[in-house]
């Protein structure tokens, strides 16, 4: 007779043996599904990705540097001392040519070719500073011997590195994201037309309107197709950690009452980030629109702009040294060039014209001519279009090139301009200015400057409405005048000359 209790037993081993496998593919879905929590909790703060940034630069950096160098069998270090203090000298300067780039923002979009060349620049310009110090520090203490091969290398093998991981983040910020909405409270114009100024940025999130009095409750934000104003703000402020990534006050806070009050600012420090109108625009595009300012403005805390600043001396010695170079460097164009414009198109080959600069003084600025003689008629444009028939062939390959520009070193190094400012504009055109645009008197706090913060963010303008948005970013400017800023700015011309459109 077959032994019955056989089956039964390979039976039991079975499913044991699935029960096992399933406990274990369960255990391996939660704990997958707890690592993605963790990860998603961790980024969801704003320092988070900072720190992840800046951990894995330091860590792909030592570990590229230290393989590099061993593959190449390169004893270029006495003691590991040395090797310690030269690894700390590169990672300073690496982290402080990404930090101007924004390579620790995260607000900045890391996932564009603009990004991508900035980051180049960057990293680039860390090696030579590296070199630069390496090599000074070496003639110094002899038993140093630091490899140029090893040096180019690790940068080489950095830069590619460096900006994979830091798309790799941002996609993935971007995608956990996409679930969450900025809370805006406001239901009235300023609210309108803040959602309408981001439906023209490259934000992805949306939004979601509520009105404090409930006015506007059931109706669009700004016609049709757009957010409907929503109520019952206590219940949403209720429910933020999940759902907002960000509140956007878009009301004065003088109209709202004092609890709401108390609760955003518990928001701020304990839950989700609130911002203001004035401090989003700032955070998130880098500009200022002139309707959240008034005439009080300069005089709010936080400036650094000042006539006591040490910065403003530093800044001066800059320009003096670095157009005074500039003009050494350059001397051969100055040849060169205006030989070019007086065979091509007679002279003048210096272009004269009166243009404002600090506290409203007027001074004449100096460019190569790129156009033909002005007629002075009253119709005449006074904006250079795209195309414009005055531009010379001549002039064309000077605007492309910047080449046009180089006189005005000679306005730096006598103190007119400095290298960093908002553009110095035609006094015709600022007078005109002045009378149309709120706050237009602002851009002569700080001196014009031949390259600056609107430059390098904004096309070439072409109308008044052009000069308004470009008044934005001088405003931001003038807000955040720091050598950080002025660093940005010059990695960002760079970034402009090499594979940007000149006019």
């Amino acid at each position: 007779m077959p032994n019955s209790e056989e089956p039964q037993t390979v039976f039991q081993e079975i499913v044991g043996f699935k029960e096992e496998r399933s406990a274990f593919a369960s255990g391996r879905v939660a704990t997958m599904t707890r690592g993605a929590n963790f990860w998603s909790r961790f980024l969801s703060h704003e320092w988070s990705s900072a720190a992840l940034y800046l951990f894995l630069d330091v860590v792909s950096w030592l570990a590229i540097y230290r393989v590099a160098g061993w593959f190449r069998y390169d004893a270029f270090y006495a003691t590991p001392f040395q090797f310690f203090v030269i690894n700390l000298i590169q990672l300073c300067v690496i982290v402080a040519a990404l930090y101007l780039v924004g390579g620790y923002d995260r607000t900045v979009e890391k996932l564009t070719l603009g990004y991508a060349a900035e980051h180049i620049l960057a990293v680039t310009a860390a090696g030579l500073v590296s070199a630069m110090l390496i090599y000074s520090a070496a003639t110094f203490d002899q038993t140093m011997k630091p490899s140029p091969g090893v040096l180019l290398l690790s940068f080489a093998l950095f830069f590619p590195l460096s900006l994979a991981y830091r798309r790799w983040i941002r996609q993935y910020l971007v995608a956990s994201s996409v679930g969450r909405s900025f809370l805006v409270i406001g239901g009235g114009a300023t609210a309108a037309h803040f959602y309408e100024a981001y439906k023209k940025s490259a934000n992805g999130q949306q939004l979601e309107f509520v009105d404090v009095n409930e006015e506007h409750v059931g109706q669009p934000i700004a016609g049709e197709g757009s957010p409907i104003v929503q109520g019952n703000l206590a219940s949403k402020l209720d429910d933020l950690s999940n759902r907002y990534s960000g509140i956007v006050l878009a009301e004065r806070a003088s109209s709202l009452n004092t609890q709401l009050l108390e609760r955003l600012v518990h928001a701020q420090f304990q839950e989700t980030r609130v911002y203001t109108l004035e401090s989003f625009y700032e955070t998130q595009w880098r500009y200022l629109p002139l309707g959240i300012i008034d005439p009080f403005w300069p005089l709010q805390t936080g400036f650094q702009l000042a006539r006591t600043s040490p910065y403003h001396y530093l800044k001066r010695l800059f320009d003096v040294v670095a157009s005074a170079t500039a003009l050494v460097i350059c001397s051969p164009l100055f040849i060169l060039v205006p030989f070019l414009i007086w065979i091509k198109d007679g002279a003048p080959v210096l272009f004269r014209q009166e243009r404002v600069g600090r506290d409203g003084r007027h001074f004449i600025l100096l460019k190569f001519r790129t156009m033909r003689c002005r007629t002075h008629h009253p119709d005449e444009d006074i904006y250079t279009r795209e195309g414009d028939p005055r531009v010379t062939r001549v002039g064309r390959w000077l605007r492309k090139l910047r080449v046009d520009e180089l006189p005005q070193l000679w306005n730096a190094l006598k103190g007119d301009i400095s290298l960093i400012g908002p553009r110095a504009e035609w006094s015709k055109c600022a007078e005109r200015y002045e009378q149309s645009i709120p706050f237009y008197h602002f851009r002569h706090l700080v001196k014009p400057g031949i390259t600056g913060w609107a430059q390098v963010n904004y096309p070439y303008g072409e109308s008044d409405e052009d000069a308004v948005e470009k008044l934005n970013y001088d405003l931001y400017y003038i807000r955040h005048y720091s050598l950080k800023l002025d660093a940005m700015i010059v990695l960002k011309t760079l970034y402009t000359m090499l594979f940007g459109k000149g006019r």
